[in-house]
């Protein structure tokens, strides 16, 4: 007992004395808040030795807990290089972010930053707010810091990356983005924005190559391989493109737009009954429902069932936009029905629009199918079959090309 009770004492007053020296060299007052605690275990051990208490479990625990435990804990945290200051002024800006209070959670940060420049969760937590609070430019700053501070922190080269994009600076985007995926490949959310800014410039090859790259750590996402079939449909790739949709459609059953893109490119190819069955799912979609019945009545009267395709063309016709009243308009294939077809009048007063829930990249890749359909429509079973088996050509590049991808990840 008096041994164990000497160890204490020596052990922490050395500890006593370590962080006194601690607050001096960092001119900082708030260790004085340990020393106090620590001082209080301290004196509850004299009160002990001088009575000749003998204190219960619960005290003994508090005494080492305070004049022991604590100190050292701080002490350990200060050798990962984060200080005592810090991480009090670090809960004080998480209290008040709790609380809603960003204007004093800023001040506990740049009290933090004014200390310590080089404080990296400082930063990145100024960055958060000024995030929230709508200042792009100055999150950006603030994430670049911690970004030099912790090169592993990919989620601050992500944020930069998206916060560039959202100011229209998406040059400088793709090339954090492409910086980011060379360190981290599999960060799948990198991959999504990187794509979406390739399709948007028109540069379906590069984007092609980022999907194939990520699939191979993520070979089972929809997004992905739908996306993909997006960028192949760009570069008239019809062949791998269906491949894709397919894949896509497979894993999520309910992905109308890629059982709509297989529809039109099997027009393309002129298989009328995969493309019918492939429309016939795509109505199950409210905003594909119209053109999908437009293109079943074109179907039918390729087939000279004009009775069927009347139905479905004042189907297409019933509850659209103006746009599909000019579509038909414009058809010349719809001529000689066009007696039977009810167009409806007052279309931009009384109907909704149409095409809010497809994305750009989406819709563009859409009326891009349906333009080139139209282009093939006159072509030759002959020239189907060459087209097919250029087709076939790329389908065996891309698969060589994705064989290298995994065996590089390897």
């Amino acid at each position: 007992m008096i041994i164990e009770q000497l160890l204490f004492t020596i052990i922490s007053f050395a500890i006593f004395v370590s962080m006194f020296v601690r607050m001096i060299r960092h001119n900082d007052t708030t260790y004085i808040v340990v020393l106090v605690l620590e001082t209080i275990g301290i004196v509850l051990n004299f009160i002990e030795v001088l009575f000749d208490i003998h204190f219960n479990i619960i005290a003994i625990i508090g005494k080492y807990m305070l004049s022991v435990m604590l100190p050292l804990g701080v002490i350990l945290l200060e050798k990962r290089e984060i200080k005592l200051f810090e991480m009090i002024y670090l809960q004080k800006a998480k209290w008040y972010i709790f609380l809603k209070d960003n204007k004093k959670a800023k001040q506990a940060l740049i009290d933090i930053l004014e200390k310590n420049p080089n404080a990296y969760q400082g930063h990145k937590m100024l960055a958060e707010i000024y995030e929230a609070e709508g200042g792009m430019r100055k999150a950006i700053d603030e994430y670049v810091q911690a970004i030099d501070l912790n090169k592993k922190d990919y989620d601050s080269y992500y944020k930069v990356a998206e916060l560039l994009t959202n100011l229209d600076k998406k040059e400088e985007a793709t090339e954090m983005l492409y910086n980011l995926l060379a360190k981290k490949p599999e960060m799948y959310k990198a991959t999504e924005r990187l794509g979406e800014i390739l399709i948007e410039k028109g540069r379906y090859k590069e984007a092609v190559n980022i999907y194939q790259n990520a699939l191979a750590y993520h070979p089972l996402s929809y997004e992905l391989n739908y996306n993909l079939g997006i960028a192949y449909t760009m570069l008239n790739d019809f062949q791998n493109a269906k491949i894709c949709y397919e894949k896509a459609a497979e894993i999520n059953t309910l992905l109308y737009q890629a059982k709509y893109s297989l529809a039109e490119i099997a027009l393309i190819y002129k298989d009328l009954e995969e493309a019918e069955r492939r429309f016939l799912e795509a109505i199950e979609e409210e905003e594909l429902s119209a053109d999908a019945y437009y293109e079943l009545a074109k179907i039918y009267l390729i087939k000279g069932d004009k009775d069927t395709a009347i139905n479905y063309i004042n189907t297409a016709l019933d509850g659209c936009s103006k746009r599909m009243v000019e579509k038909v308009k414009r058809e010349p294939i719809f001529i000689p029905i066009m007696a039977r077809i009810s167009i409806p009048f007052n279309v931009e007063e009384t109907l909704p629009q149409e095409g809010k829930k497809l994305q750009p990249k989406e819709r563009k890749a859409k009326e891009h199918l349906e333009e080139m359909s139209e282009i093939t429509r006159n072509l030759s079973y002959h020239d189907i079959k060459l087209l097919k088996k250029e087709d076939n050509r790329n389908v065996q590049k891309i698969e060589k090309n994705q064989i290298d991808n995994q065996d590089k990840q390897r």
